[in-house]
Parts: C-alpha cells; sequence; structure tokens
C-alpha cells in the first residue's frame, strides 16, 4: 500500500464535499468563539451538543489511497454485539447509550493512573485525519477517514512501568441500554488488548470520529481503539477503562474461542478462518454481493510498516 504525503491529499478525497464545507463554517464558527486555537476546537462545544459537533483533525500522511466507503454504511453495517448480534441492530439501539458523563480510567502498570474526562481526553493531543482500511474477520471490509489520534500519545503521558508489557481496553457495559448484554454470546465486558509496542505503533489511533464528525454511538462513541493491520475485532469500542499489564490479558473473542481469534489477529490470507477463507473479501458499498471479492493482504495492506514487530514469529500459529 503506497502512504501518501499530506501535501498530496486532495480534500474532496478525505471527507465528503458537505463534510468539508460543515467543517468550514464551524470552524469560523469556533474562532469567533476563541476556541479555534486550542488542539481540540469542539471540545466545549462537544460537551453541549455532541452530535452537532465536528471534529477538526490535520490530514495525515498515513492516509490509505482507496475510494472511501459511503458514509450511510459506514453507519449502518456494525459489529457491536452489546447492541445485538445483527448487522443493522447497533445503529438501531445504540442511540439509547449516553456518551455524557463519560470517563476512561488509566489504571495497573502506569507511574500516573488517572481517571481522564471524555473532554479532556479528547484535548490531550493534536487530532489528525487518517484514511484507514479495515478488514472484518468475516470477510468484508471498509476504508474510513478515523479522526484521533495515536494511542502512543497517552501511553507516554502515563509513563508506563518497566513491568508493562500489554495493554487492554476495557468497553462500556449498561443493560439499560445495550440489550445486547442479555445474549450469551461473550463474557461482558468486552476487553481487547494489544502488546505495549502494537499500541505505540503510530498507525494505533485512539478515534473519537469518522468523516469529520464525532463518532456516531454505533461506531464506538465516544472513543475507540482504530488498529488498520489486525482484524476488526480487536478494535475495542466505547472504552471506559485502559489497564497495563506484565502479562497477555484475556480478550473476549479468544476466550470465547481461541481455535478461531487468536490473540495478536494479524490479517494472513494463508490462515483460513474454521468456517470460511481468509483469502479474499468483500469491499462494503461497492454493488453489494455482485461486485467481485477483492485479494486479502496481509497485514491488511500495512506489511510494509508494521511486519517488523512480528518479526520470527510464526504468524500460522500467533494468528
Amino acid at each position: 500500500m503506497r502512504i501518501r504525503t499530506p501535501t498530496e491529499i486532495l480534500p474532496s478525497e478525505i471527507t465528503r464535499r458537505e463534510c468539508y464545507e460543515g467543517r468550514r463554517v464551524f470552524l469560523r464558527r469556533a474562532a469567533a468563539l476563541g476556541l479555534a486555537g486550542s488542539a481540540f476546537p469542539a471540545g466545549e462545544l462537544l460537551a453541549q451538543n455532541p452530535a452537532a459537533a465536528r471534529l477538526a483533525g490535520a490530514r495525515s500522511g498515513y492516509s490509505a489511497i482507496e475510494k472511501l466507503t459511503p458514509y450511510k454504511d459506514v453507519t449502518s453495517y456494525n459489529n457491536f454485539y452489546e447492541f445485538g448480534t445483527d448487522k443493522s441492530q447497533p445503529a438501531q439501539f445504540a442511540h439509547k447509550m449516553a456518551t455524557r458523563p463519560w470517563t476512561v480510567a488509566v489504571e495497573g502498570e502506569v507511574r500516573r493512573k488517572k481517571v481522564f474526562d471524555i473532554d479532556e481526553l479528547l484535548k490531550l493531543a493534536p487530532m489528525e485525519e487518517r484514511i484507514y482500511r479495515m478488514r472484518c474477520v468475516e470477510g468484508w471490509s471498509m476504508v474510513i477517514p478515523w479522526v484521533g489520534y495515536p494511542i502512543a500519545e497517552l501511553i507516554r503521558r502515563v509513563e508506563p512501568t518497566g513491568r508493562a508489557k500489554y495493554i487492554a481496553f476495557v468497553t462500556h457495559t449498561d443493560p439499560a441500554s445495550m440489550v445486547g448484554l442479555r445474549l450469551p454470546v461473550l463474557d461482558w465486558p468486552y476487553v481487547e488488548a494489544l502488546r505495549l509496542d502494537e499500541a505505540m505503533h503510530p498507525l494505533a489511533l485512539l478515534g473519537f470520529g469518522l468523516y469529520g464528525e464525532v463518532l456516531p454511538n454505533q461506531n464506538g462513541a465516544p472513543v475507540r481503539m482504530v488498529v488498520p493491520w489486525k482484524y476488526g475485532f480487536k478494535s475495542g469500542k466505547s472504552i471506559v477503562k485502559i489497564l497495563f499489564t506484565e502479562h497477555q490479558p484475556a480478550t473476549s473473542w479468544n476466550v470465547a474461542a481461541a481455535h478461531e481469534y487468536g490473540f495478536y489477529s494479524n490479517v494472513n490470507p494463508a490462515v483460513d478462518h474454521p468456517r470460511w477463507s481468509q483469502a479474499s473479501e468483500r469491499r462494503i458499498g461497492e454493488d453489494g454481493f455482485f461486485q467481485p471479492k477483492r485479494k486479502t493482504l496481509p497485514f491488511n495492506g500495512y506489511a510494509e510498516q508494521v511486519a517488523g514487530l512480528y518479526a520470527g514469529m510464526d504468524l500460522k500459529k500467533n494468528f
């Protein structure tokens, strides 16, 4: 995959025209309120009206050069089992989840344990807008313009101890709004984890928005992981706790079905899921099931950037 520099990326390739023009209007209004100079100018307005706020992020040179998946598909075809196992259920039910107030606790092997208010977390580092290819283990993919900043920015600020080797991300649980919690699909809460060096890689993001707007609830509001070289289940949504550990944490899908969902979850076309091939994928938003499938790329097309993290590992065993 070719990575384009920020100066080569056209605004029309990053966001839809109406989103881009709307953001310019928002920024003019933010400037009038004296907010435009902050790292996250929408922070205060977001707390008052999250659905109306837009995220301003500098375009990143890590962006892929591919046609974006339509916004309506990105926000209506989702895996978020806390709201149900059908792809349409998160969009149907997730609006019931309150994203204010919201806190994210950082615990475990760090010198600076802290509970971040979401608006404090939003302002922790400058936002970037990145187009990432995302692939689901079920054999479909999307190309999404995310807004966020590297997880490494948070990691550096909380100062992991010498014993920290892994970082786990724990998802919100609210039985009142998350109807899927009633189903015995997984042991709740949902937990995903990375090795610390994986989480420090500049491609790994804390995501706060997509298409220049705050995350819809069904996409993991108000903050989620975005790890583009792995299968999608590694990108935990609606995070409430980040835990640094010495030993490999138990993760939800690995506990539920270790033979199907390896801890590393690196996209490897040579390792089939026990119930289907991983050699090809269907790109959502491209003529439905009649669109020819695409060849699945190692590490989802990010091998040049991340393969070194796994030098010497057998990725057929550590899948």
